[in-house]
């Protein structure tokens, strides 16, 4: 079964929007990382993960100018298998759109897709650093 684990938001201030959301509702810091077009803080309740981001250049985020965005940029879904959930996604009119990272057995791992309204989503087998892995339906 899938599993909605991670929920990205641009931000205009990475540490002050931290210390909003650890200081307000108590989530906790998972990591942090720097990419040549985009810096990352990731937030925790220990089942989703909140990644508050800060775009740069022209690569990987589909938005026209990241420096006059903020908000709700795209979400990540937790799946069992990789290739199966591709193709049921371009079967429904899915495109893909890009990879973060190298190696989808490890953990952030997100190939990236849009919707047939353009609305990007990302698929990961192993999860977001500070989610729980998903549990199989019972039989």
């Amino acid at each position: 079964m899938s599993r909605l684990r991670h929920i990205a938001l641009v931000v205009k201030d990475l540490e002050k929007a931290a210390q909003f959301y650890k200081g307000v509702f108590g989530f906790t810091q998972a990591g942090q990382e720097t990419l040549e077009f985009a810096s990352a803080i990731y937030l925790t309740d220990g089942t989703i993960n909140l990644a508050l981001l800060k775009y740069r250049g022209n690569r990987g985020h589909g938005l026209e100018d990241p420096t006059k965005f903020v908000g709700i940029h795209h979400f990540g879904i937790q799946v069992e298998d990789m290739a199966e959930a591709q193709q049921k996604i371009e079967a429904a009119g899915g495109t893909f759109f890009f990879d973060l990272g190298d190696n989808m057995e490890k953990e952030n791992f997100e190939r990236k897709f849009k919707d047939p309204d353009g609305i990007i989503f990302d698929v990961s087998v192993k999860g977001w650093v500070g989610t729980t892995t998903p549990q199989k339906a019972p039989a």
